[in-house]
C-alpha cells in the first residue's frame, strides 16, 4: 500500500492527470484515497475510498482532474 501511496504522489502532474480519466479515476484514485485513509487510520478517507472506487469512475473524476490541474493533488490527499 505505501508503495503504491508513494507512486502515485512522485509521479508526473502529466500522469496523475491521465489516471483521472473516466473510469481509471475510480480505480487509480480510489484506490490511493482508500490505502493512504487505512495507512493514516483515517476514516473519513477510506469511506471516500471506497465511495470514489464507484462513483468516482462516473462522475468525481472531473473533480480529481480539476483538482490535479490547479494544485497537483487530489482531495482528501
Amino acid at each position: 500500500m505505501k508503495s503504491y501511496i508513494q507512486w502515485l504522489d512522485q509521479s508526473s502532474k502529466l500522469v496523475k492527470v491521465l489516471l483521472a480519466l473516466p473510469f481509471l479515476d475510480g480505480i487509480f484514485w480510489g484506490l490511493y484515497r482508500l490505502f493512504k485513509g487505512i495507512v493514516k487510520n483515517d476514516g473519513l478517507a477510506i469511506v471516500m475510498g471506497i465511495i470514489w472506487i464507484f462513483v468516482g469512475a462516473a462522475i468525481l473524476w472531473i473533480i480529481d482532474i480539476i483538482t490535479l490541474v490547479m494544485t497537483g493533488k487530489v482531495i482528501l490527499d
